[in-house]
């Protein structure tokens, strides 16, 4: 298998940030890859796995058996890779109970893994050939960094893909320029945590995130420039300074993962603004008049009481981020966490998921109200599978695959080329969405 057409059917799971390792492998494989609508067709199946919480543990483990299934019959069979996390994290055990995996690529061994393809394959690799996209042509992820220095105690991460390791300013710039050559309008900038880009670097270098927005900024065709993960303890004074002054392509959206809000709990999970989040959130809205902002909430931590519920609570309603996703602790095997005191019963943080999310749909809606109206900026994504002439895009205020979208409503006879920024005036606010017309 050399240079003719190599049947690739890939899966990635987890976050953006395993969604560019997938892509950069598959480009490193050559011009000739062409996506395989089923396992059963391929030459190579991929599954780029998440370990980062049970659930995300199972549902990877449960991909892996199902192309085992449709695959185990065939002759020839395809050569199956399981790439990620939790081949980082449970690697052992995985290949003693999964004989029929033919490669395993580890987290901590990203620039073997075109080889270790290419051997499987008996193909040539190169690595210098462009990422093959999965996102469509309206955005991509550019991943900044590997790894995480950070020592929260609920979190699996700096075991399962290491320290934080920055990627070089150039190369990530040349990325950029290459995926903005493609066609794609809007970068997304991704990391375990996108603020610390350059602190593992020497001085000398000047590598820090506000020298890589300011060479990303003036790349010709770069519509949206949009940062994601913010540690909070990164979001200096100095740092919001430099990004109120740099103006389009890079947006005011801050997602700014703060966990939680009461200081029992912070200072449990090992977070900083310990004593009070809301600092974080008033130092942004100082430089940002109307910042968009989504945050994580963690629920059901070990010893979160009702006081501490109720505090969260009243800190979401006093915020009014943007977006807000929250998430029921699940204990991960190997973490300070998981060996707390005080656990709270699932159905108590079911429940107290459950209210959270009530109480930012009321916000979200309300939010979202003050568009209707108005003409915004939406980048348009797809069409929509089941209307003609109906297509989903987004405002600005609203990153992939994470938040709400705009259901754009074109004239009859009007096509809209995904990728494209249009003007569309808004219709309607739903909870979480817009409704607007070209």
């Amino acid at each position: 298998m050399n240079s003719e057409t190599l049947k690739v059917h890939a899966v990635s799971l987890g976050c953006p940030k395993n969604r560019v390792d997938t892509e950069r492998l598959l480009g490193s494989l050559g011009p000739a890859v062409v996506p395989a609508g089923n396992p059963e067709f391929a030459d190579l199946v991929l599954i780029n796995t998440c370990g980062f919480i049970r659930p995300a543990v199972e549902e990877s483990v449960d991909a892996i058996l199902a192309v085992q299934e449709n695959i185990a019959d065939l002759d020839p069979r395809p050569v199956l890779a399981v790439a990620g996390c939790l081949v980082s994290r449970y690697g052992e055990e995985l290949m003693r109970e999964m004989p029929e995996v033919d490669i395993w690529l580890n987290t901590r061994e990203l620039d073997r893994w075109p080889d270790l393809v290419r051997e499987a394959l008996a193909r040539e690799a190169d690595p210098d050939m462009p990422r093959r996209l999965s996102t469509g042509p309206a955005y991509a992820y550019l991943k900044v960094g590997e790894g995480c220095s950070h020592n929260c105690a609920f979190c699996t991460i700096p075991s399962i893909r290491g320290p934080h390791v920055s990627f070089g300013l150039e190369s990530l710039v040349m990325e950029a320029e290459d995926l903005v050559e493609q066609g794609v309008p809007e970068l997304v900038l991704v990391g375990q945590d996108v603020t610390a880009y350059g602190s593992d670097l020497p001085a000398r270098l000047q590598w820090d995130l506000r020298a890589l927005v300011d060479r990303l900024l003036p790349i010709q065709g770069l519509e949206w420039l949009r940062l994601m993960y913010l540690y909070p303890a990164g979001l200096t004074d100095e740092l919001l300074a430099f990004l109120a002054s740099a103006g389009r392509p890079l947006l005011p959206y801050f997602d700014i993962p703060l966990q939680h809000a009461h200081p029992d709990v912070l200072k449990s999970m090992g977070r900083p603004f310990a004593r009070d989040p809301r600092r974080v959130i008033d130092r942004v809205r100082k430089h940002f008049d109307a910042p968009a902002l989504r945050t994580s909430i963690i629920v059901g931590y070990p010893g979160e009481t009702d006081a501490h519920f109720d505090a969260l609570c009243d800190f979401v309603r006093e915020t009014r981020f943007t977006h807000l996703g929250v998430f029921a602790y699940e204990a991960e095997e190997g973490t300070p966490a998981a060996e707390l005191p005080n656990p709270v019963p699932e159905g108590v943080m079911e429940a107290r998921r459950e209210e959270l999310m009530r109480i930012q749909a009321g916000i979200s809606e309300e939010n979202l109200q003050q568009y209707v109206g108005e003409s915004i900026d939406v980048l348009v994504e797809a069409p929509h599978e089941d209307w003609p002439g109906l297509y989903t895009g987004r405002a600005w205020f609203q990153a992939p695959e994470v938040d709400g979208v705009v259901y754009v409503s074109a004239e009859p006879g009007d096509v809209f080329l995904p990728g494209r920024i249009v003007k569309a005036e808004v219709q309607e606010a739903k909870t979480y969405d817009l409704v607007a017309l070209i």
